[in-house]
This record gives structure tokens, sequence and C-alpha cells, in this order.
């Protein structure tokens, strides 16, 4: 079998390794080896990080409706209870917008799902 160096291969790994640590404090951005720990220390919380916007978003669109939605005399989950008997299938992220950019259009919204409600208590 041919010897193998690997000269180019691991050359190029390694510029690309403190490419990504460029920035990084003292020797995490110069030596290969406690930059290669940073970055994938790095990219463990990137990875992370993900995940977790998609909560915070999530959490802050529920925000945005339970506010929009008690100035039109409903809490949060009596608003999307009444949503789902109205059969409005909007999802939160565009409920969020209308009740922040749009408020006229949200108190319809907001009308039908009281409606919903009221007709669905009086069954």
């Amino acid at each position: 079998m041919p010897r193998v160096k690997r000269g180019t291969k691991r050359r190029a790994n390694r510029a690309k390794t403190l490419q990504r640590a460029s920035g990084y404090f003292l020797t995490k951005s110069k030596l290969h080896r406690a930059a290669q720990e940073a970055v994938e220390r790095a990219l463990k919380f990137a990875y992370k990080g993900r995940k977790l916007k998609k909560r915070e978003f999530r959490s802050l669109w529920i925000v945005r409706i339970g506010a929009s939605a008690r100035n039109h005399g409903m809490s949060y989950s009596k608003f999307m209870h009444g949503l789902k008997l109205a059969g409005i299938d909007l999802d939160r992220k565009v409920l969020a917008q209308t009740a922040t950019a749009d408020a006229s259009q949200f108190a319809l919204i907001a009308a039908r799902a009281k409606a919903a409600l009221d007709t669905a208590a009086a069954k």
C-alpha cells in the first residue's frame, strides 16, 4: 500500500478551523488544538441556540397574543379555544404579527372567537 502523508488535506483542515476561530481570545485563535476545542464548543452552542430560538419566539408570540386578547376581554387560552371553535386556523406567528401591526384586524378575529365561545356556551 502506498504511504499517505496527508499534507494538503491536513493543512486545509487546520486552516478551516483557524478561520472559524478568528477573533477568539489569545491562543484560541492561533494554535490549532486550542482553536479546535473552542470551535467545537461554539458549534455545540450554535446548535443548541437554533433550537432555543424557536422556543423563545413561540413564547414571545404567545405573550403578544395574550396581551391583545386581554385588551378584547379574553384570556389567551379562551381566545385560542374560541379560534378553534370558530374554525380560524391561523398560527401563532401570524396572530402575533396581526396583533402588533393591525389592531383592527385582530379585533375582528377576537370578535369571531368570542362569538364562537358564546354559541358553544349557549349549547
